[in-house]
């Protein structure tokens, strides 16, 4: 592929509910643009976008790939992102990257939930966005149904581009507003509009006109003298109203029988942006912002914004967002804060790529080996430190815990994991404190599968699963004293530690504090060490069902020691029963990790939300409205959302969204208490034996 400037260069995202037919409409662009010899299939596994095991073996997109078109002098860098909500780390990713937003939305179904969340992401990031209504040739189409549809449930103003020349099984091209010409068949030859549908584009190109004049002050006032506008005036004041984020165009397609497919690309070199129309904000290495230009001649940053793992190494996919990037070159990674060496560059097409020897500013790629550096870093020149801000993703709804099958697996483990979310920031893992447990966290059930099955297929690590225990903790209620004597005589010189501790309650997000009130030499410095060394050990297991306590603080007043026999190993044992015995009269009590849930439903489903909460002890905080959404804050317990991703998908139909994050840990009910703690207690004698 030859090299292609900043101002010849378009970055789209590619995003829809799944299934909305986007690995179709690229693997369709690639045959129309000569990439490929032949259309791949989705269903068949022979699609070029969809070359992973788990996406052949699912019919599906799990993972963003990109797709390099030459289209009249351009080159359009799309990005086909999966449409599954579980994989919106993706969509975040792409949408990092690009410039604009393309949505799909499915000519029968309509707008779905995906369609929905991708929409408020491409908005959050501020970019113009353009719609295509697909799968124009389906039976059962139906264009006013799914115009209500995004009417309805999409905010923003939409204008047609275009008009479908028919509907369903008869769909046969567009009506190009912009020339006032019929566009037709496979190969888009132009016609006189269909007389049935001269009076309605007319109609829809003075809406055009009109939505274009609005989307410029000068170009208004242009208007309104003139009562018309030219083309170059049109897509001047398309381009300004989208960029400002209040019109989206609308266009229509047929990727399966490439129907309207060349002018769907001449629409996106018409309308989205160049790299180099919009600026970008990062920080120096004073940590001020600044403003870069998206030129070649502009300092260096160059953003990993995707990392792809496999048995062998790994791959960097990086977008240039001002200098250029060199192949056999080194720079400098601001996160590392060091030097790493890129090797050679290279251009990606699915899982194909080819070398070149330099990526201009606004361009995406890819390298090999590129050492410690990960997702998120910035690379730049050493002497021009800069950083782009990481992409933000949401907080993992899903978890569960890892069980490695054999002992090779279990060395294994934490570096698998690790390079798994290395490749996917929306994954995290942990080693679980209190429940002795690798917990593996991401967007749903879907998600972690697929990543447990990774883990096998790229680094050969053999995993079971199961749902993670709820990482209780214990604490006290009020202040209680206890003495505790350790003597032990094996013959010789023995062991000798006597201490009087008292345990007061703190606040519960404290995790120990400790202290002395020996006068007088009781005991000596040295065992007070000890003992409050003891006290630390005692944290590990609780009294009533073995988790950590926190929440308390522990104050040695009194004790003895004996002139030979004691030692700091006999106070660490005295100060941890102690501690213990005095905890256990203490009015013990379990917390439990409470998180803050958002979930947003259609308005009918918000009855069965509620009373679904009602079961799971949760809090209403707050409900909001927008548009046909309604949004519920609730404060809920762990334990009763450990499976609340997929619960809150059945109640809706795959309809409602919801996040979590942690808040603070609270004490169990009393009256659910003992019953809980009986519980774990043989939950545990069950493990041992």
């Amino acid at each position: 592929m030859k090299e292609y400037h900043t101002g010849q260069i378009r970055n789209i995202a590619l995003v829809s509910h799944n299934g909305a037919g986007k690995t179709t409409l690229v693997e369709r662009l690639l045959l129309d643009t000569d990439v490929t010899t032949r259309m791949g299939s989705v269903q068949n596994g022979t699609a070029a976008m969809d070359y992973d095991e788990e996406e052949i073996n699912r019919n599906s997109s799990v993972s963003t790939s990109i797709a390099p078109i030459q289209w009249k002098g351009l080159k359009l860098n799309i990005l086909d992102t999966p449409g599954y909500i579980d994989f919106v780390g993706e969509v975040n990713s792409a949408i990092k990257v690009t410039e604009s937003a393309v949505v799909l939305v499915e000519a029968v179904g309509g707008v779905e939930v995906g369609t929905e969340a991708v929409w408020s992401i491409a908005k959050s990031f501020n970019r113009p966005r353009l719609l295509i209504v697909n799968k124009m040739d389906r039976e059962n189409v139906s264009v006013n149904r799914v115009m209500t549809s995004i009417n309805e449930n999409l905010d923003g103003n939409f204008v047609n581009l275009q008009l479908p020349i028919g509907e369903g099984t008869d769909f046969r091209g567009i009506v190009d507003l912009m020339n006032m010409e019929a566009r037709l068949g496979e190969t888009g030859e132009t016609a006189p509009i269909p007389a049935d549908l001269v009076d309605a584009a007319e109609e829809a190109r003075v809406e055009l006109i009109e939505a274009a004049a609005e989307g410029d002050d000068d170009l208004l006032e242009l208007y309104f003298e003139k009562e018309d506008l030219s083309n170059d005036e049109i897509v001047f004041g398309l381009k300004a109203a989208m960029a400002q984020g209040t019109l989206t165009p609308i266009v229509y397609c047929a990727p399966e029988k490439g129907i309207a497919v060349g002018p769907l690309l001449d629409t996106f070199a018409l309308l989205l942006p160049a790299p180099n129309d919009v600026e970008i904000e990062a920080t120096n290495g004073a940590g001020e912002n600044v403003t870069l230009d998206v030129v070649d001649t502009g300092p260096l940053a160059a953003f990993i914004f995707k990392t792809r793992e496999d048995p062998y190494g790994k791959t960097s996919y990086i977008r240039i967002f001002s200098g250029q990037l060199e192949s056999d070159s080194r720079v400098w990674d601001t996160t590392l804060d060091s030097e790493v060496r890129i090797g050679s560059l290279q251009i990606v097409t699915g899982k194909n790529s080819e070398p070149t020897p330099r990526l201009h500013s606004g361009d995406i790629g890819s390298t090999v080996k590129l050492g410690d550096a990960q997702t998120n870093d910035t690379l730049c020149d050493r002497g021009h430190v800069l950083k782009i801000d990481p992409i933000a993703q949401p907080n993992p709804i899903a978890s569960v815990a890892v069980h490695p099958v054999s002992q090779s697996d279990v060395a294994k483990l934490n570096q698998s994991l690790s390079r798994l979310a290395g490749e996917d920031p929306t994954l995290s893992w942990r080693a679980e404190r209190a429940t002795h447990q690798t917990i593996l966290s991401g967007m749903g059930t879907t998600h972690l599968d697929i990543a447990v099955k990774k883990a096998e297929s790229k680094f050969g690590v053999h995993l079971t699963t199961t749902t993670p225990k709820v990482p209780y903790r214990e604490t006290i209620t009020k202040t209680n004293s206890a003495e505790y004597t350790h003597k032990k005589q094996t013959g010789g010189a023995g062991q000798y530690a006597r201490v009087f501790i008292r345990v007061e309650s703190v606040d519960d997000n404290t995790e120990f504090e400790f202290a002395s009130e020996i006068f007088g030499g009781a005991i000596s410095q040295p065992f007070v060490a000890a003992t409050e060394k003891g006290c630390r050990q005692a944290l590990e297991g609780g009294v009533l069902a073995g988790y950590p306590v926190v929440g308390v603080k522990a104050i040695v007043y009194d004790g003895k020691e004996h002139p030979v026999d004691s030692k700091e190993i006999a106070f660490q044992t005295a100060g941890r029963e102690g501690f213990k015995k005095a905890v256990l009269g203490a009015g013990p009590v379990l917390l439990e990790p409470i998180y803050k849930v958002t979930v947003t439903v259609p308005s009918d489903n918000m009855g069965d939300i509620l009373g679904d909460f009602n079961t799971r002890r949760a809090r209403v905080l707050g409900m909001d409205q927008e548009g046909t959404k309604s949004i519920v804050h609730a404060e809920v317990p762990l334990a009763e959302i450990q499976r609340y991703a997929a619960d809150m998908r059945s109640m809706t139909q795959g309809r409602g969204l919801f996040g979590m994050e942690f808040l603070h840990y609270g004490r169990v009910p009393a009256h659910l208490q003992d019953d809980l703690v009986a519980k774990l207690r043989k939950i545990e004698e069950e493990e041992e034996n």
